[in-house]
């Protein structure tokens, strides 16, 4: 058999692992990675979340051991969740300068000051009936939940909160966010907005690890997961409304959405590899059908090569610690 003549021959670039390392387009590093964190009250050992293999609970009085093993990981971003005992319809806690939310700032940053600390801004953990705001004659009522959404950033920024994370997918939730944050004195806390969430089916773990007990769905309220033009629309009214970060979530169903919206704007992007990707990954690799630390760098690129600048993803403390990245 005759052989063509082979001018290009790519495989030349990986003949050897030095040559793989030297043409590799880009690095998973640590610098780019935010670890979420689960903090209750009023809990006095570590809970493991059956759902999420390897993610625990944190009881609050074990925080900042926490946060200082975090950050000799090398870990330089968290955001936190915090697992209330003293829910109410409005998730007033939330805006109480001695309630979890303020007093877990406060630890974080009374621990590891040069920490970067991102404050979640919903009411899901904080409320009787699960929802991420007011319920108004069954619906969540948008204008209200903004008032409370800017009272919780106000008391999060006071007490060290770098960032703000609005979660709660309110219209207009980042300019009045900013409004409040500036006329309160805190014009340099930043704003990384969940402008692209959608209702996905990913979530699951995440209420189990958060005590959500939600009544009915979100639907009216987070993204279609069919809609493609919607989601693009969503981060681009964030960017007009004064967001610093945007953030796709979840962001491994999501690849094609990513992409979109880092070709439309150059606003740094982030994505954020939820429960359900987790675990997903995690019973796949205990299953013994996937070989798990190259899956999690492999899915780690995906979201990195479609455009994402940070990526949230509950595998960063394992990774750091095991110094795999």
């Amino acid at each position: 058999m005759k052989i063509i003549n082979l001018a290009k021959r790519p495989r030349r670039l990986r003949v050897n692992t030095l040559m793989r390392r030297i043409f590799q387009e880009f690095e998973i590093s640590i610098n780019k990675l935010a670890l979420p964190i689960f903090v209750e009250e009023n809990l006095n050992v570590y809970k493991e979340i059956d759902s999420m293999p390897g993610v625990m609970r944190i009881p609050e009085k074990k925080l900042a051991y926490e946060i200082e093993r975090i950050a000799n990981a090398g870990i330089n971003i968290v955001l936190l969740f915090g697992i209330s005992h003293h829910n109410d319809p409005i998730g007033s806690d939330t805006w109480d300068e001695n309630g979890l939310l303020s007093r877990i700032i406060r630890i974080c940053k009374n621990t590891v000051p040069e920490i970067m600390l991102i404050s979640d801004i919903c009411f899901c953990q904080y409320t009787t009936h699960g929802h991420c705001g007011v319920i108004y004659d069954n619906y969540v009522d948008n204008d209200q939940t903004l008032v409370n959404m800017c009272k919780q950033s106000v008391v999060a920024a006071a007490a060290g909160a770098d960032f703000v994370a609005p979660s709660a997918s309110m219209d207009g939730q980042v300019c009045n966010i900013r409004r409040a944050l500036d006329l309160s004195g805190f014009n340099q806390t930043a704003i990384i907005s969940y402008s692209t969430k959608f209702a996905s089916s990913l979530y699951g773990p995440f209420r189990d690890a958060a005590k959500i007990n939600i009544n009915g769905d979100r639907n009216t309220y987070q993204i279609n997961p069919i809609n493609r033009r919607e989601a693009i629309r969503e981060s681009l009214i964030d960017v007009t409304e004064g967001a610093d970060v945007l953030m796709v979530k979840p962001a491994g169903f999501y690849l094609d959405i990513l992409r979109d919206i880092r070709e439309k704007t150059e606003i740094p992007l982030a994505a954020y590899q939820v429960s359900g990707e987790y675990s997903m990954i995690k019973f796949a690799a205990k299953s013994g059908v996937i070989d798990e630390y190259k899956i999690i760098l492999e899915s780690l690129a995906a979201i990195k090569r479609a455009g994402a600048d940070i990526i949230f993803s509950y595998f960063t403390l394992d990774l750091a610690e095991k110094k795999i990245i």
